[in-house]
């Protein structure tokens, strides 16, 4: 097989937009030029029912004209001085936005470390099916379950370059894999499903397909049989697999984007007290195989560790270059960048753990629900106002008992946030990462 990302070909190109587009009359310009290749194998019932294989190769060339840009983006293929000429033209006719432009040469990243983001092994289609097949038959032999929605198994690789006027070049590749199961108990009206998955930078670091599966079985054998709650206040204890929700309200929240539009519950709270004293959540751009790591932002500039929250005080706002100059502050090397322009977007963030296991932090709580899945999405980030559909469990005299559904939790995120406590367990399951958590005092929705 030849090689699937060319890093050196994809540096080239975007070193050629930029030029392209300073010839075109450009004042400044940068590029980014990617490759990505994926391949998916679904099957269920043990039977393959879909192989997918995809290759993508696009571009995308930001072009400035004093306070005026505009960005194109196309496939490699497609001329480039012809998409140089009609960018700078787009630009011209563009409004001025002052708070757009490249980042500082001075402040440009200088290296790019090694983050071991790419295992360079591809998988065939044979060990994708195999690996899908793993999973489902680990979870349909869990006794109870009695169907399957499905399983697959993926690789992918993906490679990006970019280039600006002011001196950066720079490139790196990533890869995927994971495997993934849903599975169905009960009959007729009264089935219930639930789901599993692993999803990794490298191939080894994988969870085995039989464990994936089996935990999938269990979880969706245990639902059977839900019951409704009375409407009523309670402690609501979340699962490490929706903990993480509650950090993404947090960084969704102090969003350099939301913060400028002044669209945020915590557009006032840089300095204060927003989670309890004793917490801290990071973010960390340069954790080795992380899922959302890489060696330099958006536009160019070292991405480094951030404190978002100490000791449960807001340490900052997550900002690229144009919401840092909106609102009079220095990025803070937070860019995302597709093929269009960037926006600012947090990277590998954790909510650091406490001190007590999840058993001991369930029996602390004594009543209460425990949250294994919400519904829907209900959260919003510019009242605060918190209402989502809930599954899980009933905890009584610290211990987990019956599974509930068809119920809503609701709240009011600003008193949640400094309601909570955690739990010491930790899983590097995503790019965002959690304990159990317990939150005092919301309401449950039910009969």
């Amino acid at each position: 097989m030849s090689e699937l990302v060319d890093l050196a070909a994809l540096t080239a190109q975007a070193h050629r937009l930029v030029e392209a587009a300073l010839r075109a009359g450009a004042d400044a310009a940068d590029a980014v030029a990617s490759r990505s290749v994926n391949e998916v194998v679904s099957l269920r019932l043990g039977k393959v029912e879909k192989v997918e294989h995809s290759e993508n190769d696009d571009f995308g060339l930001r072009v400035f004209v004093g306070e005026r840009n505009a960005t194109v983006s196309a496939t490699l293929g497609a001329d480039v001085g012809e998409l140089a000429e009609r960018v700078v033209a787009m630009a011209k006719a563009a409004p001025p936005d002052r708070f757009a432009g490249l980042a500082d040469r001075a402040l440009l990243a200088r290296d790019v470390p090694d983050l071991d983001l790419c295992d360079g092994v591809t998988p065939d289609v044979a060990a994708l099916s195999e690996r899908a097949r793993a999973c489902e038959d680990a979870a349909r032999a869990v006794a109870g379950v009695a169907n399957s929605n499905g399983a697959g198994a993926y690789w992918s690789r993906a490679g990006a370059a970019l280039v600006t006027s002011t001196g950066f070049s720079g490139g790196y590749e990533t890869s995927r894999h994971g495997h993934s199961v849903s599975v169905i108990a009960g009959e007729g009206t009264a089935m219930e499903r639930d789901w599993d998955s692993s999803g990794k930078v490298h191939l080894a670091d994988l969870e085995a397909p039989d464990v994936v599966g089996r935990r999938a079985g269990e979880r969706t054998v245990r639902r059977l049989n839900p019951r409704r709650l009375d409407t009523r206040l309670a402690t609501i204890v979340y699962d490490p697999r929706v903990s993480t929700s509650i950090v993404g309200a947090i960084t969704g929240a102090i969003s350099g984007a939301a913060i400028a539009r002044g669209t945020s519950f915590l557009k006032n709270a840089l300095g204060e007290a927003i989670l309890p004293a004793g917490f801290t959540i990071s973010d960390d751009p340069r954790r080795p195989r992380g899922l959302a790591s890489r060696p330099f932002d958006g536009e160019g500039l070292p991405s480094l560790p951030l404190d978002l929250v100490v000791d449960g005080v807001l340490q900052t706002w997550i900002l690229d270059g144009a919401t840092a100059r909106e609102l009079g502050l220095a990025s803070n090397g937070r860019a995302a960048r597709g093929t269009g322009s960037p926006s600012p977007s947090a990277t590998n963030v954790l909510l650091h753990p406490g001190d007590v296991s999840p058993e001991e932090l369930i029996r602390q709580v004594g009543t209460g629900l425990y949250v294994t899945d919400f519904i829907g999405h209900g959260t919003n980030l510019v009242t605060g106002d918190y209402s989502r559909g809930a599954t899980g469990f009933w905890i009584e005299n610290g211990e987990l008992t019956y599974p509930v559904s068809e119920i809503t939790v609701a709240g009011r995120l600003p008193e949640m946030f400094r309601a909570i406590t955690r739990a010491n367990d930790i899983e590097w399951r995503g790019s965002y990462t959690a304990p159990t958590l317990a939150i005092e005092g919301l309401t449950i929705a039910g009969r």
